[in-house]
């Protein structure tokens, strides 16, 4: 077990400008102004924010930037951009929006290199890896296009080769527990963050039972827990749920 600090991070999915939840990406409802819930997050004890746009396409990037400036202007936390993000130019504008982290999806599982390229100009700290994974047959393969196209490669073989490239953390996602609420994939995270050296973010499954995160911080070696829902709807505050990992022994910022 890793001695650093654990961190609690809020997600927030932004279409069109808006914060949305759904689920399994569908079925989405408008919840709120992203820069406003940042700010409250930012004051409620969140450790980072990771923003998603969900249906990034090239003539919203512009939407999207303007959004990361006014972020940038009302947080103090270190925030994460993904969403659409396929090269240097799209990184640039938006660390120097205000981001401090950028994530690749889909681009960087077509086009790996793009992970060591932006690694060795931004600096590994900047890049994450978001991994989608699912069970089939057995084990556990990254998905891709926001979960609808199975690459056929292992998730633990992508993980690892993301690092070996120049990754600086790795955001996984479990398909088979997203937008559960029943507790995030122990077995997935197990895996995935055992065989790293990196951070690992878990995510997906989060409840509004604050032994959901105390299980995945004692019995996995994974540094941050991510969840929406439950954040946003307020069914557990931060506060609340930091108090309880405190009562656990869990070392947290």
């Amino acid at each position: 077990m890793n001695n650093l600090t654990k961190r609690i991070i809020p997600c927030l999915d932004v279409k069109d400008g808006k914060t949305v939840k759904g689920v399994n990406f569908k079925n989405l409802t408008n919840i709120g102004d992203p820069v406003e819930m940042a700010k409250k997050y930012s004051l409620l004890g969140a450790d980072e924010l990771v923003f998603l746009d969900i249906t990034a396409t090239n003539e919203k990037r512009k939407t999207l930037i303007e959004l990361v400036e006014r972020i940038g202007k009302k947080v103090f936390i270190p925030f994460t951009v993904g969403g659409g993000i396929s090269d240097p130019d799209d990184i640039r504008a938006i660390l120097n929006a205000g981001a401090d982290k950028i994530s690749f999806n889909s681009a960087a599982v077509k086009n790996p290199e793009i992970i060591s390229t932006s690694a060795n100009y931004f600096g590994s700290q900047c890049i994450v890896v978001a991994l989608d994974a699912k069970r089939v047959d057995n084990d556990f393969y990254v998905f891709i296009n926001a979960g609808t196209k199975n690459t056929g490669l292992k998730a633990l073989d992508w993980a690892k080769q993301a690092q070996e490239l120049g990754a600086g953390e790795i955001l996984l996602t479990s398909m088979d527990y997203d937008g559960t609420q029943k507790g995030f994939d122990i077995e997935l995270n197990s895996l995935i963050s055992n065989a790293l050296n990196i951070p690992v973010i878990a995510s997906g499954g989060a409840g509004n039972d604050c032994q959901h995160f105390i299980d995945v911080f004692k019995k996995t070696n994974v540094d941050a827990a991510l969840a929406a829902s439950i954040f946003h709807y307020n069914t557990l505050p931060i506060e609340k749920l930091k108090e309880d990992l405190k009562k656990a022994a869990i070392k947290i910022r």
